[in-house]
């Protein structure tokens, strides 16, 4: 590597690490003050706040990493502008592309940096609610009159559940289907035993499975075509997996879904007929939203030396707007996505690729 170039990258990694560092803080402390009466009131110590906070540092980053690359791209380019520094290294036979390649390997290592910190959100967000009391914890005893999402598109509606004898009574199970092929399925029954015998054959999830007694396996094949069935004990295989523990856990939001588990949580409600455009919007931001690192760097880089007698004031200015811009521009994504004007995936790479534009355009009539 370069003289130049550690130069260029230790000076970029300066103004990174202040936003990245700095911004997390001020938004904590400005939090902390506001919900301050809240938490006394509630008698919490301050370890168990200051954990708290620290959990959500990750999805304060995920949020700040775009402007952080920008505002060091737009400030140490900007810098060697204003200091003839570009000036001397053209001079050298340095062209201005060869000078800010570090910044644009760096944004791709920002860009990874972000998935990796969209996959750590959603677990450090959970966590951070229950330990300021935002989220409601359970009995871990009992649980009475709840609906229970499952995989594969299996909704269960169950009147009681006991930890202690490990029944279920008055429940329903139902996933949703599109026809012949893909039938509706309604499971009733008036008890269900979680039953360990079959631990030694190798059972999955606790090494358990449920029995379901007294009950009706029904069809839905279509408009008045229906297959039904009555049983006495019915052994679920692939639904009902869940143990007794596993069904007093209050289901995962959408939003505190990792990638991967978004994308199965969809396909499940794609096959029971329901809309999920608006949740493969949130899924494709989760890449298309650290993907911008890498955009905006080729965004600001040309864009700092458009001007280079402005000052830092300057540099300000155009990150703090562009910024603002690239946020309003993923928030319309979500509507625009959801309400099917455009293609999911489309919609959540809208802004990447109107700002990639901008940045083909810029670079093309910067003088190198």
């Amino acid at each position: 590597m370069r003289t130049l170039d550690r130069y260029v990258l230790r000076e970029w990694a300066k103004v990174f690490l202040v936003v990245m560092i700095g911004f997390p803080v001020l938004v904590i402390v400005i939090d902390f003050t506001d919900k301050l009466d809240r938490y006394l009131g509630r008698g919490m110590s301050k370890g168990t706040v200051a954990l708290a906070y620290l959990f959500a540092v990750p999805e304060i980053m995920f949020l700040v990493l775009p402007a952080a690359v920008l505002f060091a791209t737009v400030f140490i380019v900007g810098s060697l502008g204003r200091h003839s520094e570009i000036t001397a290294a053209k001079a050298s036979g340095v062209s201005f592309h060869r000078l800010v390649r570090p910044l644009y390997v760096i944004a791709v290592a920002a860009f990874l940096g972000g998935v990796l910190l969209g996959e750590v959100t959603p677990v450090s967000s959970s966590r951070k609610e229950e330990l300021l009391g935002e989220k409601q914890i359970r009995s871990t005893s009992s649980r009475y009159n709840f609906v229970y999402r499952a995989d594969g598109g299996w909704v269960y509606a169950i009147a009681a559940l006991q930890i202690a004898t490990r029944t279920m009574t008055d429940l329903i199970l139902e996933r949703e289907g599109t026809g012949v092929d893909y039938p509706t399925m309604v499971i009733a029954a008036q008890r269900a035993l979680y039953e360990t015998a079959g631990a030694k054959r190798g059972t999955r999830r606790g090494g358990g499975h449920w029995s379901l007694q007294r009950g009706t396996l029904r069809y839905l094949l279509g408009p008045e075509q229906e297959l039904a069935f009555s049983f006495d004990v019915l052994r679920t295989r692939a639904t009902l997996q869940e143990t007794p523990q596993g069904l007093l856990a209050e289901p995962t939001p959408p939003d505190a879904m990792r990638y991967a588990e978004l994308g199965r949580y969809i396909d499940a409600l794609a096959r029971s007929g329901s809309d999920t455009r608006k949740l493969a919007v949130e899924r494709a931001l989760k890449i298309a939203i650290p993907f911008i690192c890498i955009v905006v760097a080729l965004f600001g880089a040309p864009l700092a030396v458009s001007t280079p007698s402005s000052g830092p004031a300057w540099g300000v200015g155009v990150s703090l707007a562009t910024t603002f811009v690239a946020l309003l521009m993923f928030q319309l994504a979500k509507a625009v996505g959801a309400g099917g004007v455009l293609p999911p995936m489309l919609a959540a790479w809208f802004p990447n690729l109107l700002f990639g534009a901008g940045a083909a355009w810029l670079l093309k009539r910067t003088r190198t």
